[in-house]
Parts: structure tokens; C-alpha cells; sequence
């Protein structure tokens, strides 16, 4: 399984998700720009010492994820979509892309794969869950799916 922020904005967010990927053998991918820098001093705020068990791949923008990409099985998280988290099939290789705390994923990149947004529901009025508890709850869902394959 593979994890995608696109340009994240805040190193705790992406020191949780990075623990959550160690824990379940997801691969991160991190699409600059990023609003922080990937020092020690930023990985160490960000609480989270299994960065030596992540497999982290970094891409310069999101069109350059995308080429190489685009192709694949992508499931977009969104406020936008209608269709719920729980309602596709995640295969072993997907790639579940989430965007900016602040903004989410940039809508030009929703429009070009609307067939593949998805939402996680929650109350009416209330922007959105804490990246990393997304992060956590889809990669779950895609987990069970397939009987939490090398998990314990």
C-alpha cells in the first residue's frame, strides 16, 4: 500500500502518519512543496522515532507523481466526493492520496480524477478530521479488505 501527502503542511501530521505506515508496511510518498523541512530537528518534534522504518519516496511536485503515477490505482480523499471510503475495493498496490491540512488536494487534480475521490463521512458543517486520523482510518479500511495481509 502506498501513502501520498500532497504537500503537507505540518510535521506532527506527517511524524503520525509516517508511525502509521512503519506499522502497517505502507510505503509514504511525500509531494514537495512541503511547509516544513525533513531535518532531524522537525522528524524529532515530530514525535516519531520509526522513521528508520519507513520506506519514504519524495517527489518534487504533484504533476511529477502524477506521470509516474497516474496510471495506477488512486483513490483521492476528499470533502468532495459522494462516494464513501468504504464503498471501493483497494488492491494491494494502491496509492490512497491525501492533500494540505489547510486546503486539501488541489481541485484541478480532483477534476482530472473524479472517478476516483472518495469521502470518509462526518457531521455536515465541519471541514474535515486530522490528516493523520484519515490517513489511519483509510489505510485501515484498505488493511481489511485484504485480511491485514503481514500484520499481526
Amino acid at each position: 500500500m502506498n501513502i501520498v501527502l500532497i504537500e503537507p503542511e505540518i510535521p506532527q501530521n506527517t511524524g503520525n502518519i509516517a508511525r502509521t505506515c512503519a506499522c502497517v508496511g505502507a510505503t509514504l510518498h511525500l509531494v514537495e512543496p512541503m511547509g516544513f523541512r525533513l531535518t532531524q530537528r522537525n522528524l524529532a518534534r515530530a514525535g516519531c522515532d520509526y522513521w528508520d522504518e519507513v520506506d519514504i519516496v519524495r517527489w518534487s511536485c504533484a504533476e511529477e507523481f502524477l506521470e509516474a503515477h497516474g496510471a495506477d490505482e488512486l483513490h483521492l480523499f476528499t470533502g468532495q466526493a459522494n462516494r464513501c471510503y468504504t464503498d471501493v475495493t483497494y488492491g494491494a498496490n494502491a496509492f490512497l492520496l491525501f492533500g494540505r491540512e489547510s486546503a486539501g488536494i488541489d481541485p484541478s487534480i480532483l477534476q482530472r480524477f473524479a472517478d476516483r475521490c472518495v469521502r470518509i463521512p462526518m457531521r455536515e458543517g465541519l471541514r474535515s478530521l486530522n490528516l493523520s486520523n484519515a490517513v489511519a482510518i483509510a489505510a485501515y479500511e484498505a488493511l481489511r479488505q485484504q485480511a491485514f495481509p503481514n500484520l499481526v
